[in-house]
C-alpha cells in the first residue's frame, strides 16, 4: 500500500482576464521511505502543489491521501520546509527544536528524548545553548530540519530549502540532510530548481509541464544503494540523466 497518493489534483483561480490553471489532474503515488524530486519550468505550480499536499490550499479538485485518509486542512503527520530556516532569533537552538512541539501540545517524556536525541544524533547538542546567529548557515539548516523532525511527520515536504545557501554550504547539508533522512526513513517530496540537486537525492524525478502543471515524466533514478549526493555526481550515468531532464525541461516549458 502506498503511505501518499495524489489523485487528480486540479488547482484553478479567477484573474481579471477570466479562470487560470495552474495544476491539471496532476497524480503520482509515494512508497513509505521515497524520496521524490520535483522538477519544473519556472512559475508552473510546484509550491502550489506542496501548499496543496500540506493542506494549507484546498485544491479545486482531486484527492490527497496518507495512508489511505484524506488530507483535509492542515495535517500534523505532514512536515514543512521553506527556503528559510525560519528559527526565531531570540531563542536558544534547543527552544527552537522544541518549538513544533509546543505548538502542537505534544511536549513530553517521549518527545523531548526524541528532540535530545536528533541534536545529538546529528552534531548539535553540543550547540543546543546557543543562538541561531551563533551558527553557521549549514548548521541552522540542520538545526531547522530536527524541528520539523522531532514532531515525528510521516512525509516531509521541501520547498527549496536548500536554495538560499552558498554553493559549497549546500552541496553539504544536502548530503548532511540525504543521510539524515535515509537514517529516519522519512518520506519527502523536494521542490527545486536545480537538476542535480533532484537527481542525486531523488529515488525518482517528477518532471512537471509549464503552466498548467502536468506530469510529464515519472522518471526512477538509479546510482547506487550505497550512493550519496556528492558521491552520485562522478557516476557516468549523472550526466545521462541531467541531460534527459534538461531536454525535457526546454521542451515543456510554456
Amino acid at each position: 500500500m502506498n503511505l501518499l497518493e495524489i489523485q487528480d489534483v486540479t488547482e484553478s483561480y479567477q484573474a481579471e482576464n477570466g479562470e487560470i490553471f495552474a495544476l491539471d489532474r496532476i497524480s503520482f503515488s509515494m512508497e513509505k521511505g521515497e524520496f521524490l524530486s520535483i522538477v519544473g519550468p519556472s512559475g508552473c505550480g510546484k509550491s502550489t502543489l506542496l501548499s496543496i499536499i500540506a493542506g494549507l490550499l484546498p485544491p479545486s479538485s482531486g484527492k490527497i491521501l496518507l495512508d489511505g485518509r484524506e488530507v483535509s486542512g492542515v495535517d500534523p503527520r505532514i512536515g514543512y520546509m521553506l527556503q528559510k530556516d525560519n528559527l526565531l532569533e531570540w531563542r536558544t537552538i534547543w527552544k527552537n527544536v522544541l518549538l513544533g512541539l509546543e505548538l502542537r501540545r505534544q511536549v513530553d517524556e517521549e518527545s523531548l528524548a526524541r528532540a535530545e536525541g536528533l541534536l545529538k544524533s546529528y552534531g548539535l547538542w553540543e550547540f543546543r545553548e546557543k543562538y541561531p546567529s551563533q551558527l553557521s548557515g549549514g548548521m541552522r539548516q540542520r538545526a531547522a530540519l530536527i524541528r520539523t523532525l522531532a514532531t515525528s511527520p510521516k512525509v516531509l515536504l521541501l520547498d527549496e530549502a536548500f536554495s538560499a545557501l552558498d554553493y559549497q554550504t549546500r552541496l553539504e547539508v544536502t548530503d548532511d540532510v540525504y543521510r539524515i533522512l535515509r537514517r529516519e526513513k522519512i518520506t519527502t517530496l523536494m521542490v527545486t530548481h536545480d537538476i542535480p540537486e533532484s537527481i542525486s537525492m531523488g529515488d525518482r524525478v517528477l518532471i512537471l509541464t509549464g503552466r498548467p502543471a502536468r506530469v510529464k515524466e515519472l522518471l526512477p533514478i538509479d546510482l547506487g544503494a550505497e550512493r550519496t549526493p556528492l558521491s552520485c555526481r562522478d557516476d557516468p550515468r549523472f550526466s545521462r540523466y541531467f541531460n534527459h531532464i534538461w531536454k525535457e525541461l526546454k521542451t515543456n516549458a510554456q
